[in-house]
């Protein structure tokens, strides 16, 4: 079941990094940002602040890093163009169009039904270990397990169903 809680979350956090039109620090805070060499998060980078509802500003707390922070944006798939101020780098949030909610909308259907496929797997795996112990149970509770695990996983892909709804129109709201 913990795996099941830790799809979930997984969703959650990815969810959260979609873009609503409204700033979130959660939409920058795991780009990759190459680093003297090496990728870093851009969490671990800077600073990142949500001064107004659309504007995102991103302060690193090495100034020399403004450039491969502002790099690392321009490559990601946010479409968001970084405007640098002394070392400060500030993102505006333009309105989304109707044309990018629906695909964001497609977006996070895809990323709902990962999730399902996800869950849907681990039930799997917990019934295949529960039937190789044919010898520990009987049938009667080699059924019940498989009735209370089928009842679990059903619960969580209905907490799938019940976020992208969540999301869904938290992206389509104009």
């Amino acid at each position: 079941m913990e795996k099941m809680k830790k799809t979930l979350d997984d969703l959650r956090k990815n969810f959260s990094g979609v873009r609503t039109g409204r700033a979130s620090p959660a939409l920058v805070e795991g780009i990759l940002v190459d680093y003297y060499g090496s990728s870093v998060p851009l969490k671990q980078l800077a600073q990142i602040t949500v001064p107004e509802s659309r504007m995102l500003v991103i302060t690193p707390y090495d100034k020399s890093s403004s450039k491969d922070i502002e790099k690392s944006i321009q490559k990601s798939d946010l479409g968001l163009t970084p405007n640098t101020e002394s070392g400060v780098i500030r993102l505006n949030m333009p309105q989304l169009t109707e044309e990018r909610r629906k695909e964001l909308v497609k977006h996070l259907k895809k990323l709902s039904e990962d999730s399902k496929v996800a869950l849907r797997n681990i039930r799997r795996d917990i019934l295949d270990s529960i039937k190789k112990d044919k010898i520990k149970h009987s049938e009667d509770d080699i059924r019940q397990k498989e009735d209370e695990i089928q009842k679990i996983t059903d619960k969580y892909i209905l907490e799938v169903d019940k976020l992208v709804l969540n999301k869904e129109k938290e992206v389509m709201e104009v």
